[in-house]
């Protein structure tokens, strides 16, 4: 799939870049050349010591300015495109930054991959980008309509363009998993917004897998959902503190500005034109153009209402389930032989 291949992921330093890298050493993947494109030339630093292979390339860029991408897509076969701005506060405070990072940059990526002829690209998305009431779910929603847009004009021998979505990702940067581990280390109650709070859970190694499945499935304008479990913030806290045998008490801080009760993956919109399979969901392209007599006298007849898919209508696991998981997580780990 990958053999001499060479493979580019925008914020590359993040916690998907990382987990694809580690894949792609683990599994032996024979690809040429993986470029890590990113702006922190810190965590670049941190990464390259820490990997320390010839093949891994790194290349200071940032995808709001497309004159400082060129260098690092010449001759590159796939794109995975990670970098965004991910945290709820950040984007809420500075929603311009979110536009010019999740959406112009997005942009910029598409463009010069179409431009450079690259065969395809993977761009990742998240479940707050359905029926957002945040700007990085905003910001995230208008990425996808970007990414769709892009992928009308093109057919499936040129460059390939289409997305996944996923929920929160256990452990990685800024989630609420390493929040719990740190209070509890420093002797503090365990923080909740809201105790019958739901999100989706997967593993970066599922990430991984998804964007592998779109990789290999996808085609114009498409994007795929993994099905996920989930669980309720207040089972997740619990889960934590049995595991710990931790004796803090759960302190409830009141809902954030910009969160929601639950999460949702696909939309009840969505659903019409989503195929589902054993694990995953394929949402199809969206192929209108602007015939207008067409767009206002052709719809799609609905027979009954249909169902959205949610944090809190998925499978939802039980502490015991959630300790399990938990301790497959290296950040548990990790702390858990401390």
């Amino acid at each position: 799939m990958f053999k001499n291949k060479i493979v580019l992921i925008t914020g590359g330093t993040g916690s998907f870049g990382s987990a694809f890298v580690e894949y792609a050493l683990k599994n032996n993947l024979k690809f040429k050349e993986i470029r890590i494109l990113s702006r922190d030339e810190k965590k670049q630093d941190d990464f390259r010591k820490k990997l320390n292979n010839k093949k891994i390339k790194f290349y200071i860029g940032d995808v709001k300015d497309i004159s400082s991408l060129n260098i690092a897509f010449e001759n590159v076969d796939y794109v995975f495109h990670a970098a965004a701005y991910k945290q709820v506060p950040s984007c809420e405070f500075y929603p311009m930054e979110a536009v010019k990072t999740n959406v112009v940059g997005t942009n910029n990526v598409l463009d010069i991959s179409i431009a450079k002829k690259i065969k395809k690209v993977i761009c990742l998305s998240t479940d707050k980008a359905v029926y957002p009431i945040n700007a990085m779910g905003m910001s995230k929603a208008l990425m996808e309509k970007v990414m769709i847009s892009k992928s009308r004009f093109l057919n499936n021998n040129e460059t390939v363009i289409c997305a996944t979505r996923y929920g929160n990702v256990m452990g990685s940067r800024g989630s609420v998993i390493p929040l719990f581990i740190n209070q509890l280390k420093s002797n503090l109650p365990l923080t909740l917004t809201d105790p019958k709070m739901t999100r989706f859970l997967m593993s970066l190694e599922d990430s991984v897998d998804l964007v592998f499945h779109a990789f290999i499935n996808g085609k114009q304008g498409e994007i795929y959902v993994q099905k996920s479990p989930a669980s309720t913030l207040q089972n997740l806290a619990m889960a934590i503190c049995e595991l710990f045998n931790y004796q803090q008490k759960i302190k409830r801080i009141g809902t954030r500005h910009g969160e929601k009760l639950f999460e949702s993956l696909i939309s009840s919109e969505e659903m019409m034109f989503t195929k589902e399979y054993k694990d995953y969901y394929r949402i199809s392209s969206d192929n209108r153009d602007l015939n207008y007599n067409k767009y206002f006298k052709e719809g799609k007849v609905v027979s009954k209402n249909i169902e959205p898919y949610t944090s809190h209508n998925t499978k939802q696991l039980t502490i015991e389930e959630l300790k399990k998981i938990l301790l497959k997580l290296p950040i548990v780990k990790e702390n858990f032989n401390d």
